[in-house]
């Protein structure tokens, strides 16, 4: 045992210890356990160095030599020449090459669904949107020549480049000139400007422009460069074109063309010196009824009840190599490889079957739960991947992350425990120093994997799994930042086989043990949890240490209630042994001597006493695709503040959703707000309460009279 590891388990043994009185336990026993516990990630990994997780390490090697980043490329480079908008043409062609492969893998139960996308069915709290099919997009810049217009210079091509066409645009063949209108998001931006049946040259994304710009002052189209999320490298690049988005559900019918900064600055500084520049645009595409086509596959287990899901999304704009076409291509990747090794006799066929789903984003994950009821119930845990290919000129940082806190799980751990033998396998691998499984592609990187082991992230259908809804526990993996996501340079040649490899392996390894977890399973589970819970711990005292005496007891109480849920949680999958759980029951005691008792908290009075449960009726999260179920059911009130607040960790989306999870008919307003003031950061009561008063109104929610 390394020398600071037996410190640490010196202390760990301490006898329980009573709260020292007032805040003072909250404000001094944090720094001394927090020194205690930052030792612990280095002999942690001290200890691990030759030790392969959870699985027998024959599973591993045969996962190890048949996983494979070049065949996952080959497949992303099939995908990434489709223009897969939902419902759409192109994300057929790629739904119909990943069901052929699925099924030349062996893969059973191989389905292309299809589920109406017509604009007005209701999936929970999604609308479905109509089927956009774009066909033909171009922009000409035109001169007058020998008395007639002509076209001098196409700036933009949707058969060259498809992001130039933004989303939802409709068809139109319009000639006249530009007028530059900056931001074009407030009336001063039009002033002493004339830009009706002209198009408007903006900064902004288009779908906050077209209210001014076209429905108020009547131009005809949008010309925007919108820049991408922003991040250390934005507006660096001035060549690449950002993914701009309209409206699916307004009646109006007009469009954007999106164009990098470098061909915005060139006609802003063209206009600004007075220059008439006479534009030609041209679109041929069309909202219409047609169906979302999610593809499902099986490998089935000896128990058909229960099923581990692989996810990702299909759909985006074409390329969208990272986005999403690596999260695709290493689920496919998973398939092949455990089919593979299971008719080749190299591992045994699981107990629970393995699920594979390629939906399009949100939208058809939310249809294929609600047309598909049966399939959705035999639903386990979820490993899900968006973005997981990007290699070092994406600068993509990779997360392995854990679900939220309003539903503790020992899955996330199961992960991240494969995420952290992977990131010190790469490591040894790459510095010379070892390293047996290091999971490097003959065609890719060598670089150590670095995965962040990260807390609970939205932005993707791991979210719709994890909802109260539904209360199935994931493990999301997914590179952020990307320099080149939604945009026309998120290639192929920017995605590393290697870290395809890796990606496939977390997953793969992750649903085999989640598959196969029986109660023998569980001590080897729980010394892992351990490992992992007292790194959280360590990061629970560092925040505790900056919050008020109320919210650190708070944070202290939430934290050691989530520690034990998540134990427990494994009961779901496997009976736990009475040794384990007495072990258990042993250091969560000794957990508590670390952190201190929190006092407890105060009685709730007045609105943080009203108990809230949710209508089983509706079910989802509030902002979905394209579609805001609350705005819509508020029928123009205005929105709750809290969907406009920053907290210290997490923005108003964030704590309007996990408010929303919270809800469970027990929990008093003040519960809520103080999960998810411990989750995101300290928030005011009176935003809570105004957001739950908000859902009642809009009938997702009812209070206790």
């Amino acid at each position: 045992m390394h020398p600071r590891a037996a410190w640490i388990a010196q202390i760990a043994h301490l006898p329980p210890q009573p709260p020292l009185p007032g805040p003072f336990h909250m404000r001094i026993r944090p720094s001394i356990a927090a020194l205690v516990l930052s030792a612990a990630p280095s002999a942690i990994a001290a200890q691990r160095a030759a030790t392969v997780p959870l699985l027998p390490e024959p599973t591993v090697a045969a996962l190890a030599n048949e996983l494979s980043g070049a065949s996952a490329k080959r497949n992303l480079e099939f995908i990434t020449r489709q223009h897969r908008m939902r419902a759409s043409k192109g994300f057929r062609s790629a739904a119909e090459f990943v069901a052929a492969q699925a099924k030349l893998y062996g893969l059973e139960e191989v389905t292309v669904h299809e589920f109406p996308a017509d604009g007005h069915t209701m999936y929970g709290t999604q609308k479905a949107r109509l089927a956009w099919d774009p066909e033909f997009a171009e922009l000409w810049e035109m001169r007058a020549e020998a008395g007639r217009i002509a076209p001098v210079l196409r700036i933009a091509s949707f058969e060259d480049t498809p992001v130039v066409l933004a989303e939802d645009s409709d068809s139109a063949d319009v000639t006249t000139t530009l007028v530059d209108v900056g931001a074009g998001t407030s009336e001063k931006d039009y002033a002493g400007k004339d830009v009706r049946g002209k198009l408007v040259l903006t900064s902004e994304a288009p779908g906050g422009v077209v209210p001014l710009a076209i429905d108020k002052f009547g131009a005809k189209g949008v010309i925007s460069a919108a820049q991408n999320q922003p991040n250390a490298w934005s507006r660096e690049d001035v060549n690449a074109i950002r993914w701009g988005h309209l409206d699916s559900f307004e009646a109006r019918h007009t469009f954007a063309f999106m164009v990098s900064l470098k061909q915005y600055r060139a006609l802003q500084e063209r206009l600004a010196s007075g220059e008439r520049i006479t534009l030609h645009a041209i679109v041929r595409a069309s909202r219409h009824p047609a169906a979302y086509n999610p593809v499902t596959a099986l490998i089935p287990g000896t128990n058909k009840n229960e099923e581990i899901v692989l996810s990702c999304h299909l759909d985006h704009q074409r390329p969208g190599a990272n986005d999403n076409a690596s999260g695709c291509a290493s689920i496919l990747e998973v398939a092949r490889t455990l089919s593979k090794l299971i008719a080749d006799g190299a591992i045994p066929r699981p107990s629970r079957s393995i699920r594979f789903v390629w939906p399009c984003e949100v939208e058809c994950t939310l249809a294929l739960f609600h047309s598909q009821p049966e399939m959705r119930a035999r639903f386990k845990a979820v490993i899900h991947m968006d973005m997981v290919g990007g290699g070092p000129v994406t600068k993509a940082i990779f997360h392995i992350t854990r679900g939220p806190a309003s539903l503790p799980s020992f899955v996330y751990d199961v992960g991240q425990t494969f995420g952290a033998f992977l990131n010190l396998e790469s490591q040894m691998y790459a510095e010379g120093t070892g390293g047996k499984y290091p999971l490097v592609s003959g065609e890719g990187g060598k670089e150590p994997l670095l995965g962040d082991l990260a807390e609970f992230s939205m932005g993707s259908d791991h979210e719709l799994y994890e909802e109260a809804s539904w209360k199935i526990p994931g493990v999301y993996m997914n590179d952020w930042p990307d320099r080149y996501i939604h945009t026309n340079l998120d290639t192929p040649g920017n995605i590393d086989p290697t870290k395809l490899q890796r990606s496939a392996f977390i997953g793969a390894a992750s649903a085999l043990f989640l598959a196969n977890l029986k109660s023998s399973d569980v001590a080897a589970l729980w010394a892992a949890m351990e490992s992992l819970t007292l790194r959280r711990a360590a990061t629970m005292l560092d925040r505790r240490a900056t919050l008020s005496p109320a919210d650190g007891a708070a944070l202290t109480r939430t934290f050691l209630s989530q520690q034990r849920e998540a134990f427990e949680s494994i009961a779901t999958f496997a009976a736990i042994p009475d040794s384990v759980r007495i072990a258990a029951t042993a250091f969560f005691q000794r957990l508590q001597t670390i952190t201190g008792a929190p006092a407890a908290p105060e009685q709730p009075s007045g609105e943080g006493a009203v108990i809230y449960t949710r209508n089983a009726k509706v079910s989802g999260p509030m902002v979905v695709f394209g579609y805001d179920y609350l705005a819509d059911h508020l029928k123009g009130k205005p929105a709750p503040k809290l969907l406009d607040y920053q907290g210290l960790r997490g923005n108003g989306d964030e704590y309007g959703y996990e408010v929303l999870n919270f809800v469970d008919g027990k929990r008093t307003a003040r519960e809520i707000r103080d999960a998810v003031s411990s989750e995101y950061g300290p928030v005011d009561m009176a935003l809570i309460s105004e957001y739950l008063r908000a859902l009642e109104t809009a009938g997702v929610v009812t209070s206790a009279k």
